[in-house]
Order: C-alpha cells, then structure tokens, then sequence
C-alpha cells in the first residue's frame, strides 16, 4: 500500500511515516509540510492513501482533502488533536474516509491506513450522526419501498452492509465471498446510486429508512 504522510510538524511527520513504512504492506512514497506540498506529492506518486494534519499552512487539510478527492481516487485519514474539531467534520464531507487523534497508538495507526486503503470509514457513532443531520436527512420510521430499486439481490445486501460502516473484509466474511468481490460490489453500488463515495452511501441509506440509529 502506497501512504503519504502530510504535517507541519517535522517530528510528527517523521514519526509517523517511520512507523508506517517499517510495515511490510506499507511503503511510504513521500511526506508533505503544507496543503500545496502534498497536493504536488498524491499528483506525483498516485499514493492509495494519504495521511493529513487538518492545521498545516499555505493550505490546509480540509481544502487539500476537497481537492484529492475531486481530482485523485487516493484516500485520506485525517489527523486532529480534538475529536470534536469542526474542521474534522468539514473534512470528511468534503471527502476524508475518517479521522484520527494525534495520540493514537502506534497500532492503531497502522490498522487505520490499513482500512482506509481497503476501501473502510473511520467514523465514530457521534460524526455519522452529526453528518446525517448536516445533510438534513429525514430520518424515518420504515424503509423507503423504492431504495435500492436498480440494484441487484447482492448489491443491496452489501449496500446494508455499507451503510452500517462495515468494512469490505467484515462484508465479505458475512456473506462468505471474496474482499476483491465485495470492492466489485461496492464499486457497482456507488455507481448506479450516482454517489461519490461510502460517506455518502452512509447518509444515503439513514435517509431511505434502510439503516436506523441504533441498530
């Protein structure tokens, strides 16, 4: 998995990218001091992932995160010190695939990047609920009986699946097939539901009733 690593801070940065790229699934392919540095960087190396402070200069995380996800298929996990950060929020609207505190484990970092390259969200129960509400959904009490209409038997299941934040590797051991087939799937969901990416399919089915709070 190629990761790029962007943060003002050089100790961090350092640190960071050091820990990723002792992994042996993980290669480390440049870092970034500012937002404009590692725009140039994901155009350059094409990384899979790409791992963003919210607070850098010249640009910051979130204008940085809007642009990679409109120009690059590269995924970004965004770094905050509060889990609370508005710009946090901002972010993962604008297309970050989830976020982390700066005090994470060491372990912790690298399972995120690992599910976030593999096609997973990092959102907590408090910023899936936030973004619902932020895009105005109704909530309501029975499923949408067109929802889903144009997807296949499989599809919907895995659209469920998707909408509970499941991650590929779990939706493929619940329905017994293959990881590479469940990003098929997901890839065709997305697709025929016109939606940008697995944020967007969270909201979309709190919106349909087919995913309720709670449960």
């Amino acid at each position: 998995m190629r990761v790029v690593v962007a943060d003002d801070q050089p100790i961090i940065c350092a640190g960071f990218a050091a820990l990723l790229d002792a992994q042996a699934d993980i290669d480390v392919v440049g870092t970034a001091a500012d937002g404009e540095q590692l725009l140039a960087l994901v155009e350059a190396e094409r990384p899979d992932v790409a791992l963003v402070d919210v607070r850098m200069p010249v640009m910051d995380g979130i204008e940085a995160t809007r642009l990679i996800a409109d120009r690059h298929p590269t995924r970004v996990l965004i770094l905050t010190t509060f889990d609370l950060d508005q710009y946090v929020f901002d972010a993962i609207r604008t297309g970050a695939s989830g976020f982390l505190l700066k005090d994470v484990t060491g372990d912790r970092l690298v399972e995120a990047v690992r599910m976030v390259g593999d096609g997973s969200m990092l959102l907590g129960p408090g910023v899936t609920r936030r973004l619902v509400e932020d895009f105005g959904v109704r909530r309501t009490t029975e499923p949408d009986p067109v929802a889903g209409n144009g997807l296949t038997a499989r599809e919907l299941e895995v659209l469920l699946l998707l909408g509970r934040g499941w991650s590929n590797a779990e939706i493929a051991s619940s329905l017994v097939v293959a990881t590479e087939t469940v990003k098929s799937h997901v890839a065709e969901v997305l697709r025929k539901l016109d939606l940008r990416d697995r944020v967007q399919a969270v909201v979309w089915c709190y919106e349909k009733g087919m995913v309720q709070p709670g449960r």
